[in-house]
């Protein structure tokens, strides 16, 4: 067994361990469990449930042997305080379901990854179309409802949650990734369930995506509109893995990873976005760390595109910067962020699958 194979197996344990630890008896699934006794006490506290971060759990779930699709949708049908009512899924909730740290802050691109999640779900126990139909109806209908043709109402935030930036009616913005995701949600959920309204939706979305490509910029803006952002954001990554918007040979794909790799890689490790000082610590403005999330997610990348040893160095980087958990981000000083992160887990066993490493993915 070489070193790399030992790591990876080592870390699928731990994996194994974080994902079942995450996910409670009520079915919720935290981004990161502060009850456990490996979660130390200088890390931050994640214990509330993010519907995008338990979303990618559940997709990686089943590569360790665990089914937490159904526990966390029926949690996600039943528990979000006024889902029912609004149709909406806010940033983070509660383990009861109360709403959380973020209040009533909008992320639209949760909604989309969950109905993408539960489309990946659903090829695995297609019996259950029926059951998570209302689910998938609420989440779609909702997000229908909000879309105006070009933009969302209400303002929305991006995949990271930053409150500064958020979209304007006014401004007629959206973020990039936002967009992909609740495109590709929707065209899901409307081929499955045959809904010709939610295919529109996802139609005109993917029009304001192709809006967004820059040819001054080299690459897709993060943000477009009246107004445009031309700041390189990794999230844009997601037009590919896992939203399939675009194909991993289209030139404007291809430029726009280029940028990410110019701007956002570090010595090897992967940052959000330019001029990103979030660190989870709350102490100052010292700079945020290189997210293991996004390593994986490159890796993913290239491994899809057809350059395996271009994603492994991607992978091996985290790999080689951490023991026997994932954190949020990684540092070159003494922050610890979140430790381990739900999410980290879940990417490194999506990625470790494409790059054909896992134990039991070998063919």
């Amino acid at each position: 067994m070489t070193s790399l194979e030992a790591k990876v197996k080592s870390l699928t344990a731990s994996s194994r361990q974080v994902l079942s630890d995450c996910s409670l008896p009520n079915g919720a699934i935290v981004a990161a469990n502060t009850d456990t006794p490996y979660y130390p006490r200088e890390a931050a506290n994640y214990r509330f449930v993010w519907p995008r971060d338990a979303s990618f759990v559940t997709v990686a779930a089943p590569l360790v042997g665990l089914s937490l699709g159904r526990p966390f949708f029926d949690w996600l049908y039943k528990y979000p305080e006024d889902f029912k009512k609004e149709g909406l899924l806010y940033a983070n909730y509660a383990t009861n379901g109360r709403l959380g740290s973020f209040g009533t802050m909008f992320a639209p691109d949760q909604m989309g990854t969950v109905l993408w999640a539960l489309d990946e779900y659903l090829k695995r126990s297609p019996n259950d179309a029926t059951h998570f139909k209302p689910l998938a109806e609420r989440l779609a209908d909702g997000l229908s409802r909000i879309w105006r043709g070009r933009y969302f109402l209400p303002n929305t935030v991006d995949v990271w949650e930053d409150g500064f930036r958020k979209t304007s009616s006014k401004v007629e913005n959206n973020f990039t990734y936002s967009l992909a995701a609740c495109a590709a949600g929707l065209e899901l959920a409307g081929s499955r369930y045959q809904n010709r309204r939610w295919k529109k939706v996802a139609g005109e979305m993917k029009k304001e995506i192709d809006e967004a490509w820059s040819e001054a910029l080299g690459a897709f803006a993060r943000n477009h509109g009246r107004l445009t952002d031309k700041n390189i954001d990794a999230s844009l990554l997601g037009l590919a893995w896992p939203f399939e918007i675009l194909d991993y040979d289209d030139p404007r794909l291809i430029k726009t990873v280029a940028k990410i790799e110019a701007k956002l890689v570090e010595h090897g490790g992967v940052h959000r976005f330019q001029y990103d000082y979030f660190d989870s610590e709350g102490t100052a403005w010292e700079g945020g760390g290189a997210w293991p999330i996004l390593n994986f997610w490159l890796a993913i990348y290239w491994a899809k595109r057809g350059d395996r040893a271009r994603g492994l160095a991607y992978f091996r980087w985290v790999l080689e910067r951490v023991d026997q958990y994932i954190p949020e981000q990684l540092f070159n000083d003494f922050r610890v962020g979140i430790y381990p992160l739900a999410w980290s887990h879940a990417l490194f066993l999506l990625a470790a699958q494409v790059l054909n490493l896992l134990p039991h993915a070998k063919t």
